[in-house]
This record gives C-alpha cells, structure tokens and sequence, in this order.
C-alpha cells in the first residue's frame, strides 16, 4: 500500500463486498470524543450500523449525532459510565450489537471485559483476552519480552521478590525510572537519581499506583538520559501474520504525556529503522498476536534501543501512520475481529511523505498544563491542503473537567517535514476555540524552535526548555477580553442574522 487516498479505496471496497458474510452487522463504540467518532466513520463506511454508548453529558457530541443508534448510559460520574463494562454489554446486546468497538482509554485494555463480551457471543474488537493479560500488564510484558530474546533495560521486577525488590533497584543503579506494573499516561513515575531517596520515591510510587489503577506493583529499570520515544505499530490477525507500519516518534511530552507524534523519526536511519520495527513486529509475532497494537521503545543517544511497553489498543496517534501509509487502521481492526486474514504482506507495506499530530488540549500551557474548562462559544478547526482535523467537539458544546482535556487532534501531512512544519503553522494559526483557553499558541511556538525544527528533541526537551510553555502576548486581562468579545459575537450572531453593524460597533477593535 501506498501513502494516497486511493490506496484506501481499493481496500474499503473490497472489505464492503465481503461484509455481508462477517459475523456481525453492528458494531457499537465504548467510547466518547474524536475516537469515537474516527470508528464510527469507518464502521458506516464499511456499511455496518454504527452504535454509541453515551453519558448524558455527552449527548449533544459529535459521536452522538452521526451514531445510527445511541444509547445513554449512567454512572456516579461520567467516567464511571464509561467504565461500567458490564452496563455497557447489557445495552450492547438489548440493541442488538454484534461487536463492540472500545477505542483507546476505558475499557480498551480490560481484559475482564473483552472476556465478557467474547463469552456474551459479541465480537471484541481487539486483541483475545490472554493477550492483554500478557501484555497489557507492563511486569508480564517485560519479563515475556526478555524471554523471547529482545532488548530489555536493566531493571528489577517487584513481583519477582518483593521482599528483596528495594535492595535488587539499588542494585541496577542511578538513575532510575521506577513505574507502576499497570500504569499508563504517565501516572506514578518517578525518576530516582539520588539513592539515597529510593524507598521514599518508591513508596510515594506506590502510593499513585494504588490510587490510579487499585494496584500498587512496581518496578525499576535504569533511566536512560534525554532518551527519545520511539513506537511502531503492528498489526496481526491472530492466524500468524504480523506485519509493522513502521515507526512513531512521540519525543515531545509533558508530565511524561505526549504533545506531538511524527512519522518518520528523524533520529533513525533506515538501517536503526528497519531494526527497531522488525523487533517490534517480532515482539508481537511472538505471542500471535491479533489486533492493531503498538510496541513502545526507548531510543538512547548510543543509537541503542530498549523495550518499553505494548499498548494492545488502537494509539491516540495512529492517524499519522494512516497518513503515511495509506492504511485505514479502524479498518483492518475490524477486519480481523470478524476473522479476515490480512490480505497484505510486509513488502506491500510502503510509507512516503511526513505526518505530524497535534494533540489540541483545554489547558493552559503557561500554568503548568492545568486543564480549562468553558462553554464552545467558537470553533473553526484549521483547513487546507495535507490537514485533517480529528475532533470530538461542537460549536454550543462545552468542555468540563470530567474527562481528558485532550479535544482533537490536528494531523498535518507534507512531502517532507519541512513541508508538514509550514503547513502545522498555518493550521494552528486558523484553528480557533474560543470559550476556554487552549494550547495551539504554545504548538506553535514549539514548532519554531530550532531544536524542533532540526529534529532534535528528546523527552525531556519541554522540561529543559520551559519558555515555550511560557505565553508573553497573552495575560489575563486579555485573556477574558478575548473570551468576553468572543461571548458577545456567538450571543449577537444567534440573535440576529443581520446584525452584522451591530456586531462590529459592539465589539469594536475586536472585529479586526
């Protein structure tokens, strides 16, 4: 396959013709936001029915509107909805569903829930149940991983002693990265680079584990210094063929959570290239692996390269592998989850041209990430040629602090990286949000910095260089000047469809 819309077509028509003989004609989505309405494009393109769960607060979304069927469900909070799996297959099978789709996040590493769902006669799509037992947890995974050959950092494993766990850390030597077993998204990490304050760092550790995920297992593994984050994606289908769509770099990052995603690397030549993806692909080849995944590295400035987790769920930066590659991931998922083969070997797999995502957060970048919340009074995503704009948000909808303050997704694609980086430029320029404050000034200061611009960036090049989060043009004052005129134009363009005068003598200066 090949990096143009066109590759795309010939696929999606030929899985539309054998549709009809599949296992399931519905395909209900257990999940909210942009994600949710990625899957469901595909799942009506493929002309299957498309189903959404929904918490109340979610009802007028995207996802909601463009759904064939949506269903509210309830909880204590809304995350709690989205968690309940067992009120979730129950609405799946009253309305008929005959797979479940749980896109990233919830329940899409559960493996209790994916076991319930099989057990239930619904298709899960994702990978068997076992597999997210072996590899969903970060402990089974490491230990599965240095078994079968491949590159592993030194560590210590709590499950392994935990009696001798603090003495066998010390041991591997500082500095160290100690991590929950069933973490994620950054949550309880810790680096460690005076030993002195180990069991202190590994009791707080600990403590985050147990809060965030109700597990407080740990372990330790050397810190490698201003590594970059480097991932490939897979795909298997369960029958024995694993294949790789080359690789992510997801250096740039805050609170060890990932900004912007790129494809391909800058750091690897093709040599580096097709050895860290063929580790990968080995990785899942190993465990026979099904699904769409992702095996996660650390890249060190010695060119060395170190096993660092799998995500065995469809990864919140998987456009730009779509971009480069011409593949619909959502696609091939539920292709494999309704028993096709992939049809495709590694060799048809070509990549061309560079991707670059964005993740547009609700957050104020200039204290400290902290997530904003307000009503969308205005929103016009940016446009143009090589952009594509994922987004779960609406004009008149509203962002709370109940969930993620991630609110789409800019993915911008150019003959090279150059091209991708005017391109981003522009993009983020037009993209506006108004109702609460977002990052797209800091995106595009990050952008301009040399170090960016040159490919030089590691993970902790964001700590290194706190300026860029820093906004000089923008204080509070006219921060709630922006937002009260952007409030006084969407109330007076609801008011009055001929009230353009009106509009700019209200608003005055801000009109320009």
């Amino acid at each position: 396959m090949k990096a143009s819309s066109g590759a795309l077509t010939p696929r999606l028509q030929a899985a539309r013709k054998q549709v009809s003989s599949w296992p399931f004609d519905s395909v209900l989505v257990a999940n909210r936001g942009e994600i949710a309405v990625r899957v469901l494009r595909t799942v009506q393109a493929l002309g299957l029915r498309g189903l959404i769960v929904h918490h109340a607060a979610d009802r007028h979304t995207p996802a909601v509107r463009m759904a064939d069927q949506a269903i509210e469900i309830t909880g204590s909070t809304p995350v709690a909805a989205y968690l309940d799996g067992a009120q979730i297959l129950d609405k799946a099978k009253a309305a008929g569903a005959g797979a479940i789709h749980p896109g990233y996040g919830f329940l899409s590493e559960n493996s209790g829930f994916a076991r319930a769902v099989e057990a239930a006669g619904l298709a899960f799509v994702g990978p068997t149940p076992e597999q997210i037992d072996l590899m969903g947890d970060k402990v089974r995974a490491r230990n599965f991983v240095e078994k079968a050959g491949f590159p592993v950092a030194p560590s210590a494993i709590e499950d392994d002693d935990p009696a001798s766990f603090v003495e066998r850390a010390r041991a591997v030597g500082a500095p160290l990265l100690i991590k929950p077993s069933a973490g994620g998204g950054g949550k309880g990490m810790r680096i460690v680079r005076d030993l002195s304050l180990l069991e202190t760092e590994i009791d707080r550790a600990r403590s985050e584990g147990q809060r965030y995920f109700g597990d407080g297992r740990l372990y330790a593994e050397r810190y490698v210094e201003n590594p970059r984050h480097i991932e490939v994606q897979v795909l298997g289908d369960g029958r024995g063929k694993v294949v790789h769509c080359f690789e992510r770099e997801c250096s740039v990052q805050r609170r060890f959570q990932k900004i912007v995603e790129e494809t391909p690397s800058p750091a690897l030549t093709p040599g580096k290239r097709e050895d860290i993806c063929e580790t990968a692909a080995g990785i899942a080849r190993s465990c026979g692996y099904r699904n769409a995944g992702t095996v996660e590295f650390i890249f060190g400035q010695d060119g060395e390269f170190y096993y660092l987790e799998t995500n065995t769920r469809l990864q919140v930066e998987h456009p730009v592998t779509e971009q480069i590659t011409g593949l619909d991931l959502v696609l091939e998922q539920l292709c494999v989850a309704a028993g096709q083969p992939l049809p495709y070997a590694q060799a048809d797999i070509q990549a061309s041209g560079h991707a670059i995502e964005f993740r547009i957060y609700a957050e104020d970048p200039g204290r400290g990430y902290t997530p904003t919340t307000g009503p969308i009074l205005k929103w016009k995503p940016g446009e143009g040629e090589g952009v594509r704009m994922d987004a779960g948000v609406l004009e008149g909808g509203e962002v709370t602090a109940s969930f993620d303050p991630m609110i789409a997704k800019l993915i911008i694609t150019g003959a090279d990286r150059s091209e991708a980086i005017a391109r981003a430029d522009r993009a983020l320029a037009e993209t506006v949000l108004l109702g609460c404050k977002t990052n797209t000034a800091f995106l595009r200061r990050l952008i301009a910095h040399p170090a960016f611009v040159s490919g030089d960036v590691h993970t902790g090049f964001l700590d290194a260089n706190p300026q860029i989060a820093a906004d000089p043009a923008m204080d509070e004052s006219m921060t709630q000047s922006l937002l009260a005129a952007a409030s006084l134009v969407t109330r007076t363009m609801r008011d009055t469809a001929d009230a353009v005068p009106e509009l700019h003598a209200a608003i005055g200066a801000w009109s320009n």
